[in-house]
């Protein structure tokens, strides 16, 4: 036995070292570690003109608004318009029962009637009176009442003519018309109810809803810092730049509106002032009330960089951080600020200067001192790059 343990050590331990050389064979060799400086890719920052715009939110009013309500007493009649359709400036809306009006207004004609006549009759006696003061047929005052009379008759005809058209205007009030043109909500009366002169609650409400007004609000902090990027030529102010508007859904409106005025005072309870924009609005797709955003054109800037959002990285404090790469081909790691994002880019207000590269690509592989190979983005790829292609293990 010890002499066949003798033979067989020596072919064990070679059959032993030719299934590792053939295990190896099979399970291929361990990949090396690369070499050389990861691959990175960046975006030279170049001053560029930007339009900076501002999103206010705000709520849609009518452009002008009248509250229909009765000038005199009355029982209403009749209703002469339809819910929610258009009215037109003058057109009747309610008839009211008029018919003392119409009597009242009837009585003073005839008073006027009554007073031209004795006016007549006066004005005969006071000429005769005069051709008989003449020849002293009749005394110097008997000639003065007749002419008194005449002026007193011709003072009741004008009174008289004033009553009609007093009463005239009131028997006018007993038809309620429209003082403006626009669409017409609900009727808060009905026929056979009892209107008074000047009551608090309208009848109904005409709107006039082309154009319309949007009524936003913005921050006085804002607006001062904005005059102070425009004093120190940061930004060129815009005017008369049209306003857009979002429908509330995010669609943008149709038409483009255009602001109109700022308020000049600052509400002290929220710290901000009124924007008023008139948008026009043939279609009435906007209704008063509605929940609408502007955007307004703050200014332009002749000098903008921008840096896309995916090379913006945020710290645990919520500063702005970026890696870029340096004159030496290093990662630096710089703070900047930032003020707002402009399409999928962020418009940079301190921390970057024209010509810095800053990597927007390849972050996950890299850190700050790191030697790494720059390549623009967008640039097409070097000639005779490598191609990394799939090897099938074959199986033992």
């Amino acid at each position: 036995m010890s002499l066949a343990r003798k033979f067989l050590r020596p072919l064990l331990g070679g059959a032993l070292a030719s299934a590792t050389l053939l295990l190896a064979a099979c399970g291929g060799s361990a990949e090396a570690p690369q070499s050389g400086p990861a691959e990175v890719t960046v975006v030279t920052l170049k001053p560029q003109q930007v339009t900076v715009t501002r999103e206010l939110p705000g709520r849609t009013n009518a452009f002008l608004i009248a509250e229909v309500r009765p000038q005199v007493n009355g029982i209403i009649k009749q209703r002469l318009f339809e819910e929610g359709a258009m009215v037109k400036a003058g057109q009747a809306l309610y008839q009211l029962e008029d018919a003392q009006y119409r009597a009242d207004n009837n009585n003073a004609k005839a008073a006027l009637a009554k007073a031209k006549a004795a006016l007549y009759s006066a004005q005969l006696n006071a000429k005769r009176t005069s051709e008989l003061a003449r020849i002293d047929a009749v005394s110097k005052q008997d000639n003065e009442n007749a002419t008194a009379a005449w002026q007193q008759a011709e003072a009741d005809v004008a009174a008289a003519q004033a009553s009609v058209e007093s009463t005239g205007v009131t028997l006018a009030f007993a038809r309620i018309v429209s003082p403006i043109t626009g669409r017409i909500g609900k009727s808060s009366v009905t026929p056979g109810a009892l209107v008074t002169a000047n009551q608090s609650e309208p009848m109904a409400r005409v709107q006039q809803l082309d154009p319309v007004f949007v009524d936003v609000t913005q921050s006085s902090g804002e607006l001062l810092a904005l005059r102070k990027q425009i004093a120190a030529g940061a930004l060129k102010e815009s005017d008369g730049t049209p306003v857009k508007i979002l429908l509330e859904d995010g669609t943008p409106y149709t038409h483009e509106g255009k602001l109109q005025f700022s308020d000049v005072s600052v509400d002290p309870t929220t710290g901000s002032f009124a924007l008023r924009v008139i948008v026009p609005n043939p279609e009435h797709a906007l209704l008063p009330g509605m929940y609408v955003r502007a955007v307004l054109d703050k200014g332009t800037n002749p000098k903008a960089l921008l840096v896309p959002q995916a090379g913006i990285a945020r710290d645990p404090k919520g500063g702005a951080t970026v890696m870029l790469v340096d004159k030496d081909g290093k990662v630096a790691l710089r703070d900047v600020q930032v003020s707002r994002t402009i399409g999928d880019q962020w418009l940079v207000e301190s921390g970057l200067s024209t010509g810095d590269r800053v990597i927007v690509e390849g972050l996950q592989m890299i850190q700050p001192g790191m030697p790494v190979h720059a390549v623009e983005a967008g640039a097409p790829a070097a000639a005779g790059a490598p191609a990394a292609s799939a090897q099938a293990s074959t199986a033992h």
